[in-house]
């Protein structure tokens, strides 16, 4: 009976697992036909049925494919890509990735650089780690300067931390020695009025 059930819920969670035809695209069989919807990275299906031989992606906004999301489909055959504004920079490795592990990479050679201006139609299958990694520098740069600029800004909140700490325990000390001292006094004083009542 509990095996039952659980065959039942099973199938009720299916569609979750398994992704149906993905909006806005058209599906066959084994095609998932996406061209011309307009789709952008961000409006890409997170992904694709596992049966897929055919995904056509070819016309759209796209800039990169996000990572990992052909690597799952073991059918597959072909993806169509022409079309599409690339983005050569760092971005684009996990598509070049994939397209180099294509048998037949002459298939994927309209899939071409549209920016930066100097891979500007250059194949991405073709294009070398050292030409996609150079254009990803003013990244680095940028997060290497804002990383210094972090580190001088908590410098300087350290310096005027200890420097809080620092006039704290003067005047903590300054206000022990007076209490002391009054203490001290007052102990004089009662010790003397005692002995003088004697």
């Amino acid at each position: 009976m509990s095996r039952g059930i659980l065959f039942l819920s099973l199938l009720g969670f299916l569609p979750f697992v398994i992704p149906t035809c993905p909006p806005p695209c058209k599906c066959a069989t084994n095609i998932i036909d996406c061209m011309s919807k307009g789709l952008t990275v961000t409006k890409l299906p997170l992904a694709f049925r596992p049966s897929a031989e055919i995904i056509n992606l070819s016309y759209n906004r796209l800039t990169s494919i996000p990572r990992g999301l052909f690597d799952n489909l073991n059918s597959l055959q072909t993806v169509h890509l022409q079309g599409n504004p690339w983005e050569c920079n760092c971005d684009i490795l996990y598509l070049r990735s994939w397209l180099q592990w294509q048998q037949n990479r002459t298939f994927y050679r309209d899939v071409r650089c549209a920016s930066p201006a100097h891979l500007q139609g250059r194949v991405i299958a073709y294009l070398t780690e050292d030409e996609i990694i150079s254009t990803c520098q003013y990244w680095y740069c940028t997060l290497a300067l804002f990383s210094q600029l972090i580190l001088i800004i908590l410098l300087f909140l350290q310096a005027v931390l200890v420097i809080f700490i620092i006039i704290y325990l003067q005047r903590f000390r300054r206000t022990t020695a007076e209490a002391r001292s009054t203490t001290w006094d007052l102990y004089q004083h009662s010790d003397t009025g005692s002995l003088q009542e004697r």
